[in-house]
């Protein structure tokens, strides 16, 4: 069948990856796309929130399923509207993709469903979120209520940085002049993945990012500088515990709601001593737990996601490799603050060569036929390996090889999980 892949990101090129692999897929198309990902499928200049124009191409060129990447066409409506035209698609509608769409919309699941999380209060108003905190005190959380591509939530360990953050919401900083404040919770946190069909749930492998912009976990939240997989952290017990106690009661609620979740559902969660709790869920694969999560992937992606718009999940398995993957993001200087576009990337090829490796692009365009960075997440240089040494090595060693002074990246990534590693 011929397939359209929404997005742009290295979510996007990792997702392209695994399905152009598929023996289902007869032809790839990706809107918009990047460089990266025009290597191995075709790109195409699709107005992505046209959803007329979605429906029309998807007509035009025969396209029998449609895989959304990013959450905001989910979250407006796209998978809806392609429903109607008779197109299956991948991915929740979008009254169940409110959960990531709006963090008061889930923290109310939570509470309705027994659903372990974080306390929470809700507001639409500057001087009750204000009052609330007055009445809570720090270390306390802050969230914007809707999107915000990672950067609308706030760990403030003083009342200052929670004051501000209050502000900031209500100026609509972040798009939303709403916020649910949450209780300060301590632990581990990783990513936890199924995909469901509404009624069955399927677990993926763990995952963790690192959401901090510096070594050793410094500086402002960021949409994920690296990611690893597993997670060390998410033993067996836990993960049922996750999909007994938070996943599962999610998908039986939209369910009640006669709004069933048919898609990827990921959970955040942080692991305190009370066992996991979820900080909160997001309506699309990770970016950048995607990239490690399709390095590791033994079955056909194509199948499992036809699966979950099948109502068929139950008769399907997932394998993975026993390897590690591991992926470091490279990024422009200034972010996730203001970036610097339009420097040249160079040594791709001698990277991309190496053993082990893939690199995934997330922010590129090209100009005269050279790489040129064009955002903040620019690159996710993605290994395998056998333990999380090699892998880590493997991704550095490539990422030593790019020419790219206006890029940096984190140099610890998956430092937990190789202290784990270098202790047994």
């Amino acid at each position: 069948m011929n397939i359209l892949l929404i997005g742009s990101g290295g979510r996007e090129h990792a997702l392209a990856w695994a399905i152009s692999a598929s023996p289902l897929c007869d032809r790839l198309f990706v809107a918009p796309g990047n460089p990266g990902i025009a290597q191995i499928a075709r790109n195409v200049d699709l107005k992505v929130t046209d959803h007329a124009a979605v429906i029309a191409f998807c007509r035009g060129e025969n396209i029998g399923f449609v895989v959304v990447g990013p959450e905001a066409p989910l979250v407006a409506g796209l998978a809806d509207d392609l429903a109607t035209a008779g197109i299956k698609c991948f991915g929740p509608k979008k009254f169940p993709a409110q959960l990531e769409g709006s963090k008061g919309f889930t923290k109310d699941i939570c509470a309705k469903y027994n659903i372990p999380t974080a306390a929470y209060g809700r507001f639409r108003e500057k001087a009750a979120a204000l009052a609330y905190l007055d009445a809570h005190g720090a270390p306390i959380v802050i969230k914007a209520d809707g999107l915000a591509a990672g950067k609308g939530v706030t760990v403030a360990m003083d009342m200052n940085t929670a004051r501000a953050a209050v502000e900031d919401i209500f100026a609509a900083k972040f798009g939303s002049a709403e916020c649910v404040i949450e209780e300060f919770l301590e632990g581990e946190e990783a990513s936890f993945f199924v995909l469901t069909d509404g009624r069955n749930a399927l677990p993926l492998a763990t995952a963790q990012d690192h959401k901090r912009v510096g070594d050793g976990d410094s500086g402002p939240n960021t949409g994920g500088m690296g990611a690893y997989s597993p997670a060390p952290c998410m033993t067996p017990a836990l993960c049922t515990e996750a999909l007994e106690t938070i996943v599962k009661p999610t998908i039986r609620a939209l369910r009640d709601m006669e709004h069933p979740y048919v898609g990827v559902l990921f959970a955040g969660l942080i692991l305190t001593k009370n066992g996991p709790k979820l900080i909160e869920y997001n309506c699309r694969f990770g970016d950048p737990e995607a990239q490690v999560l399709m390095m590791r992937l033994k079955d056909d992606l194509v199948t499992l996601l036809l699966a979950c718009c099948d109502g068929a999940l139950d008769k399907v398995s997932v394998r993975w490799l026993d390897d590690v993957a591991l992926t470091v993001v490279m990024c422009a200087k200034g972010y996730p603050g203001d970036v610097m576009k339009g420097s040249e990337i160079r040594g791709l090829e001698g990277a991309s060569a190496m053993e082990g490796v893939e690199i995934f692009h997330a922010g590129t365009t090209t100009k005269d036929g050279r790489i040129i960075a064009n955002g903040g997440r620019v690159l996710n240089i993605t290994a395998r390996g056998a333990t999380v040494r090699e892998a880590r090595d493997r991704a550095y060693a490539a990422v030593d090889r790019i020419d790219w002074p206006e890029g940096f990246c984190r140099r610890d990534i998956a430092w937990r999980a190789l202290a784990r590693e270098e202790n047994r």
